[in-house]
């Protein structure tokens, strides 16, 4: 899974980067709204993490510019504005989840793991790969060969996902 992060805090990007990778995500980060809108329209991202508030564009204007593109890519908002009505306008502008901080990183973590199950048959097809008899599962971050289960480290499971990718 492609997670793309798009936070002008760089020890909150760093944190969360080093916490998804470490469960598996391959992670990119982008510190402005710019840069991330950029980034995001490559449409090589599974999960979208989204600041509320960035320099240059905001949060919620990179949102709802991917949505008017057509991107349909999960977005999880993250903002300190926790009010009702900030979290209902951060939903009403496209995204699909908002994270009000300060948060534990489990709960954002079960937050992207949810989003990828509410995607539906697009994710859930992209979430097991196979070649011959070997079967790598994304979202149970398990290998199995002939049936049998295969145990990889963290680094390992990403490079052979990566080489049945591509």
């Amino acid at each position: 899974m492609h997670v793309l992060i798009i936070e002008d805090d760089k020890d909150v990007a760093a944190y969360i980067t080093k916490g998804l990778s470490e469960s598996g995500y391959v992670v990119d980060a982008a510190h402005t709204g710019t840069e991330g809108l950029s980034m995001a329209q490559s449409g090589q991202y599974d999960i979208l993490i989204v600041d509320r508030m960035l320099p240059e564009l905001d949060g919620l204007s990179v949102i709802e510019k991917l949505r008017k593109d057509g991107m349909s890519t999960p977005v999880l908002i993250l903002s300190a504005l926790g009010e009702v009505d900030d979290r209902v306008e951060g939903l009403a502008a496209g995204g699909d989840d908002y994270l009000v901080k300060p948060y534990a990183f489990s709960e954002l973590l079960a937050r992207v793991q949810a989003l990828t199950r509410r995607r539906g048959g697009e994710i859930q097809d992209q979430m097991m790969l196979e070649v011959a008899d070997l079967q790598l599962d994304r979202l149970k971050r398990k290998v199995t060969r002939s049936g049998r289960k295969i145990n990889l480290q963290p680094r390992e499971f990403r490079l052979l996902e990566y080489l049945m990718s591509n």
